[in-house]
């Protein structure tokens, strides 16, 4: 009989799914007690989360689907895996980019609605061909704000275009620092992007501090006929100042993968139905990234790519280990070793790391754990989980 079982609350790519060895995991969209759920778009903030279910997959990046600070209290990390749908969401921002450079949907809407034999289209294209001339986007700024994977890949694709970028990210991480073209001059603002820019691409999550990052002030900073892309959050743009912007001309296009009521129908819009991690690549990409990182955990402890737990990777070197989570608070190692060496284990490896509120500790002993040593490291005041790992 299965040792774990899978609840998947969406159509997860096989690619990943057929890396849960069937001996081992029980898979399905309706099951019952599950240890672990596995997800893409559906909303689980309103669901009713299982008390066994010991962690939740995101086959992609984005996490405002799911409570996280819910499961963050119940020590359950969130996996979610950054930069595998990196290059699809890049290549639909040149997509974007080119639509709005060549005005191809006013085009083909214009082609769309013409009629009569071969010569008279012929005749009608060649005069309104005038109404879509565009520019080239060569020689052009490209203003990229957030430089994570999809950033930098958009930044360093844009000087492959032949375009001036410039770059914003106070946040910036130092491996994407390394991956960011030194061609890409660093802007200090989000202002001084926004005034340079002749396209501007928002590539950020959804927090607090992101949720209408461009609103209106900000809009009025941008250069007149300007083209702003969000393939990031709708949220983190203010959808009334984008039509008050497009309505004065300031904007020229506003090109998204959200489509939006209050937009709906404007000639200035170009809204895409969310597809920035649609292709087959990216969602094989996602699936076979989040079960390694699930099975992982399940099975080791080991936690890569949680969004509220630090990484812990330690290479086993017992068949008895232990792990646990709890609150990022004075005194709980030495609380945790207490336990254990009063029922005579001894500690054979060690890893504790922190990440705000968040502590976890991967701990290998060289002999069985007493279901009573579990028991107690658990009633220790802050510890939210405690995992037994043993090695049959």
């Amino acid at each position: 009989m299965p040792k774990y079982r899978i609840l998947t609350l969406n159509n997860i790519s096989n690619a990943g799914l057929k890396k849960l060895p069937g001996d081992i995991y029980a898979v399905g969209g309706q099951l019952a007690d599950p240890h672990a759920i596995l997800v893409r778009s559906f909303d689980m903030n309103a669901m009713v989360i299982p008390a066994g279910v010991l962690a939740i997959g995101r086959a992609g990046a984005g996490t405002n689907n799911i409570p996280v600070k819910l499961m963050s209290g119940r020590g359950v990390p969130v996996f979610n895996t950054p930069g595998a749908n990196a290059n699809a969401v890049k290549e639909l921002v040149l997509s974007g980019l080119l639509l709005a450079a060549r005005n191809i949907v006013p085009a083909l809407h214009f082609v769309g609605e013409l009629q009569g034999d071969d010569a008279t289209l012929q005749k009608q294209a060649e005069e309104g061909k005038k109404n879509f001339s565009g520019i080239e986007l060569a020689g052009h700024t490209l203003g990229v704000v957030g430089l994570g994977r999809i950033g930098c890949l958009v930044a360093d694709a844009g000087i492959k275009l032949g375009m001036q970028v410039l770059g914003y990210d106070p946040e910036i991480t130092v491996d994407a620092a390394w991956n960011l073209p030194s061609q890409v001059k660093k802007a200090h603002s989000i202002e001084e992007v926004l005034k340079n820019s002749d396209f501007v691409t928002l590539h950020v999550p959804l927090l607090d501090a992101t949720r209408g990052l461009i609103d209106g002030r900000r809009m009025q900073l941008m250069k007149h006929g300007a083209t702003l892309l969000n393939f990031a959050r709708e949220a983190v743009v203010d959808a009334g100042a984008v039509l008050e912007a497009l309505d004065s001309k300031r904007l020229k296009y506003y090109v998204c993968d959200f489509p939006s009521s209050v937009l709906a129908g404007h000639a200035g819009v170009v809204a895409l139905p969310h597809l920035g991690a649609s292709t087959r690549e990216a969602e094989d990409n996602c699936a076979v990234m989040v079960v390694n990182q699930l099975r992982d955990y399940l099975e080791q402890g080991n936690i890569t790519n949680a969004v509220n737990f630090p990484n812990v990777v330690m290479p086993r070197e017992s068949p008895y280990r232990i792990g646990i989570a709890n609150a990022n608070v004075p005194n709980m190692l030495g609380q945790i070793s207490t336990r254990m060496a009063d029922t005579g284990l001894n500690i054979h490896n060690m890893m504790n790391k922190s990440r705000g509120e968040m502590a976890y500790t991967l701990v290998d002993v060289d002999s069985p754990v007493p279901e009573s040593t579990i028991a107690q490291i658990a009633a220790i005041a802050g510890v939210l989980s405690v995992r037994y790992m043993p090695v049959a």
